[in-house]
């Protein structure tokens, strides 16, 4: 890794990065939401997600899992805020929060794809 010569402090840069950076509770909320997107198994619900609002059932069977694997992540989703549910009879039928989690799983996979 390549390192400064010799060390100087730039005071001005300082000041803005100081003045810009977020506090430690949101970094640490940033951190915790990026982790959950670091499970393939979430990703694909998300993708079905995207297509169509449906059951845990339709879940397990889009992805070939079973419902209690499915209801696992989708809780974990839901904690994050990042998948809502709504009850319909006996049904509990699943969807995205809100188009924000569809912005940053498009942005993620254009970056990956560059």
């Amino acid at each position: 890794m390549e390192c400064c010569e010799f060390v100087e402090v730039h005071q001005d840069l300082l000041k803005i990065v100081k003045e810009t950076l977020p506090d430690e509770v949101t970094l640490y909320n940033l951190a915790e939401l990026f982790k959950v997107f670091g499970d393939s198994t979430r990703i694909r619900i998300l993708y079905v997600l995207f297509e169509a609002e449906v059951c845990v059932c339709d879940l397990a069977q889009a992805l070939n899992m079973t419902q209690s694997a499915i209801s696992h992540q989708l809780k974990i989703l839901k904690q994050n805020k990042l998948v809502k549910s709504r009850r319909e009879g006996k049904s509990v039928f699943y969807s995205l929060a809100d188009g924000h989690v569809r912005t940053i799983i498009a942005q993620g996979r254009e970056h990956v794809e560059e």
